[in-house]
């Protein structure tokens, strides 16, 4: 059996056509009778003033080294080093043994180790150091001795997420030389104009297993972020106490940060919730303080999709992409119907104009990116090089039917995870400053691991004839871009230009949508997916959707044909149900044609032998940040 490669050769410098000039091919579409369109590439940027971000860069803001103690006790034992080095582009061998190598490297990356206890378990493994004089760390490295690794690894989560270990996981003994050691590899690593390495942690908040992570993102250089600690678990669980941290970090320094809540799949309920962890009812300096220090949401990882919920989107045939919905983090609550409102992007970004109508701001108005929390220190979103999780999951032929996550009350597979997820962030330049100035203002998008390259920019005039020219320079001068906030105009209804090019090593583009969120007068919200742009002859039906695109997935070599889908797709769009009276949002989804799932990779790779549930394909896509629109 010939066995497909981990590695993958580089591909053409696609990004170029974001900044250079290119020939328009001869690309079809469709649209619905409210779109117009045209064939093009994505248009040249050079006519742009200097102060329009001219490319998107692609990063992880969420990727684990063996810093983390989970990480390294389901086995990672790669540093700071090698996670930055795979980054750029080098190859390194895996905890595993196997040579590992990203296509192309990324532009930028932040290695977010838990705050919490970090580096402890080089000193398990070694047997000294503090956390070799408390019970929990003597019977750790016993166990490891004893090649029980992986129980040490569930152990040391079960009893972090309940609250029920004997030491403090926020020692500064023990933290201040780890984090000194992180900030110096950021350092050392960070080289501007190339390649970013932003400085950031991850504050592991677990109530009872439910997820409520952020992670930590400092705009600044080494020596404004040496002069605080990050911010443990141990010293609170409640969000409002990182902000003060965070808050206390700015005015002690005059640096910058914000925080990126976890995707909320894993929270039972508790990510969007509508009252404080305090139980408190919000009120307007909650509110503020919330949608000042969490512009952004992490809506796709490996451990779930949380854009759209099927239970909550039934209309939605794209609503149920890797979808984790039975369970908190460490299975010990299982997830009811109710909770599931309360943890997808979608629904909370409804929500928060609820709370706007009520509060006059809106808590929930976050832009959307995507990340791995891979815990390899490989950051790979790509099915045909995904390493997985954990070290217990990189590949082989076993490792889809392994137990990611297991309880009593049931467990999750190895399986089950997307090999997900990117940010996307438009920026004039791959420096931090640039960088982090970008995720603040939430010109950012999410992919589930291509890197397809789309504009989404919302105004009040724009027609077919801003596609024909530069239609970046009529967006940012005539409109907003993701993220933004439409201006007031006694204009009837808003428009929208969207354009997407494809990844050239990914699948051709199935089509664009707008998906629209509003509140209604009674204070009901509501939702509509709507198809504008498409390949093919496709004709939309009468209920408004447009057939699926096909799948020419060849399951005997898990490969496909771009001979359907198209290259690139745009269009302007004018929304036709406008109410000037209704608060709405709006966001662009661009789908792929169906593609190789990375079960399907092994199972040609390694003969691996998988049952007739597991998914062998998968429809890749990107999440726009939203454009906002109040009366």
């Amino acid at each position: 059996m010939k066995i497909l490669p981990l590695i993958i050769l580089s591909a053409s410098l696609f990004m170029q056509a974001c900044s250079q000039p290119a020939d328009e091919p001869d690309i079809k579409g469709n649209t619905s009778p409210d779109v117009s369109q045209a064939s093009a590439t994505v248009p040249t940027q050079n006519a742009q003033p200097s102060s329009y971000p001219k490319k998107a860069f692609f990063g992880d803001t969420h990727l684990h080294t063996n810093l983390s103690a989970d990480s390294a006790a389901y086995g990672n034992r790669l540093g700071l080093d090698a996670a930055y080095r795979f980054a750029k582009g080098e190859e390194v061998i895996s905890s595993t043994g196997l040579k590992a190598r990203l296509s192309r490297p990324l532009d930028f990356v932040v290695l977010a180790d838990h705050s919490d206890a970090m580096g402890i378990f080089p000193d398990l493994i070694s047997g000294r150091g503090a956390i070799m004089e408390t019970p929990e760390g003597r019977k750790w490295s016993k166990m490891l001795q004893e090649g029980k690794a992986t129980e040490v690894a569930i152990d040391i989560i079960s009893n972090f997420s309940q609250g029920t270990l004997s030491f403090k996981t926020n020692d500064p003994g023990m933290m201040k030389p780890v984090w000194e050691s992180v900030v110096e590899a950021a350092e050392e690593n960070n080289d501007p104009g190339n390649f970013t390495a932003l400085i950031g942690y991850e504050w592991t908040s677990l109530i009872q297993g439910n997820n409520l992570h952020r992670i930590v993102i400092y705009r600044d250089n080494g020596d404004k972020v040496l002069q605080q600690l990050p911010f443990t678990n141990e010293d609170s669980s409640d969000p409002e106490q990182l902000w003060k941290s965070l808050s206390s970090y700015e005015s002690t320094t005059g640096g910058k940060v914000l925080a990126i809540p976890h995707n909320g799949n894993l929270s039972n309920g508790m990510m969007f919730m509508t009252a404080t962890i305090a139980g408190e009812a919000f009120d307007k300096d909650y509110v503020a303080r919330r949608a000042k220090w969490e512009p952004l949401y992490e809506v796709t990882q490996i451990k779930g999709d949380a854009e759209a919920h099927p239970f909550l989107s039934p209309d939605d045939e794209f609503a149920n992409f890797g979808t984790w919905d039975k369970a908190n983090l460490d299975y010990s609550q299982l997830k009811t119907h109710e909770m599931l409102r309360y943890e997808y992007a979608r629904s909370a970004l409804k929500q928060g104009l609820n709370i706007k109508k009520a509060l006059g701001a809106n808590p929930f108005k976050f832009g959307l990116i995507g990340s791995t929390d891979s815990h390899t220190s490989l950051s790979t979103a790509d099915d045909n090089n995904y390493f997985g999780e954990l070290t217990i999951t990189e590949p082989s032929a076993a490792r889809a039917n392994r137990t990611f996550m297991k309880s009593d009350l049931g467990e999750i597979k190895t399986w089950e995870a997307p090999a997900s997820g990117y940010a996307a962030v438009w920026a004039q330049e791959n420096t931090r400053a640039s960088l982090w100035d970008a995720l603040k203002r939430k010109e950012t998008y999410a992919t589930t691991g291509p890197r397809m390259v789309v504009r989404f920019f919302g105004g009040w005039d724009f027609t077919a004839a801003d596609l024909k020219g530069d239609l970046v320079q009529a967006g940012y001068r005539r409109g907003v871009p993701m993220g933004g906030d439409l201006p007031s105009s006694p204009l009837e209804s808003p428009s929208f230009i969207v354009a997407a090019m494809q990844d050239p090593e990914g699948g051709s583009l199935d089509r664009i949508q707008i998906i629209k969120g509003w509140i209604n007068k009674d204070g009901s919200l509501a939702e509509q997916v709507y198809d504008l742009a498409w390949s093919g002859d496709r004709k939309m039906g009468a209920d408004g959707k447009v057939p699926l695109v096909g799948n020419t997935v060849n399951l005997e070599r898990a490969t496909w044909d771009n001979a359907i889908g198209a290259a690139e797709l745009k269009a302007v769009w004018a929304d036709p149900d406008f109410d000037p009276q209704q608060e709405a949002f709006y966001y662009a989804r661009v789908i792929e044609i169906p593609t190789p799932r990375w079960t399907l990779y092994d199972k040609v790779r390694y003969g691996a032998e998988l049952a007739v549930n597991i998914p062998l394909t998968t429809t890749e896509r990107a999440y726009t940040s939203p454009i906002w629109y109040s009366p």
